[in-house]
C-alpha cells in the first residue's frame, strides 16, 4: 500500500486538507494519557497514516523516535514497528487521527511489547 498524496486546497473561508477519496478506509482518533503508551506493535494487512492533533506526540517507528508537530503526518507502512505515547510530565492527554488503509481488523494487531500485559 502506498501512502496517498494529501491534498490540500485553498478557499475563500480557509482551506482543507483531503486525506483519501473514495479508498476503503477506517479512521479512529487515539487517545493516549500522560505517562502511556500503547503497545509496540505492527500489521499485515493496512498501512497507517497518522496525524498529529496535540503537541506532545511521542511515535517510536522502526526504532527511532519521533515528536510530530501538531498536524504532522507519519507515514507507517504494513509490516513497520510502531507505538505511540505520551510524556509523563505532559500536562494533557495526546492524539493522533489514524487513518488505516487496508483490510483493517484489530486480529491483525501483533503486539511485541505491551505494559499492560496483552499478546
Amino acid at each position: 500500500m502506498e501512502r496517498p498524496k494529501t491534498l490540500h486546497v485553498d478557499k475563500p473561508w480557509g482551506s482543507f486538507d483531503q486525506y483519501v477519496l473514495n479508498s476503503l478506509c477506517t479512521v479512529k482518533i487515539l487517545t493516549c494519557n500522560p505517562g502511556q503508551q500503547l503497545s509496540l506493535q505492527r500489521h499485515k494487512h493496512r498501512s497507517e497514516l497518522w496525524i498529529a492533533l496535540d503537541t506532545g506526540v511521542i511515535i517510536e517507528l522502526d526504532g527511532r523516535i519521533l515528536t510530530p508537530d501538531k498536524g504532522a503526518e507519519v507515514w507507517l507502512p504494513a509490516g513497520s514497528v510502531h507505538r505511540l505515547s505520551c510524556a509523563s510530565q505532559t500536562s494533557h492527554p495526546v492524539r493522533v487521527m489514524e487513518i488505516s488503509l487496508g483490510t483493517f481488523d484489530e486480529n491483525d494487531i501483533e503486539r511485541l511489547e505491551d505494559v499492560y500485559g496483552r499478546k
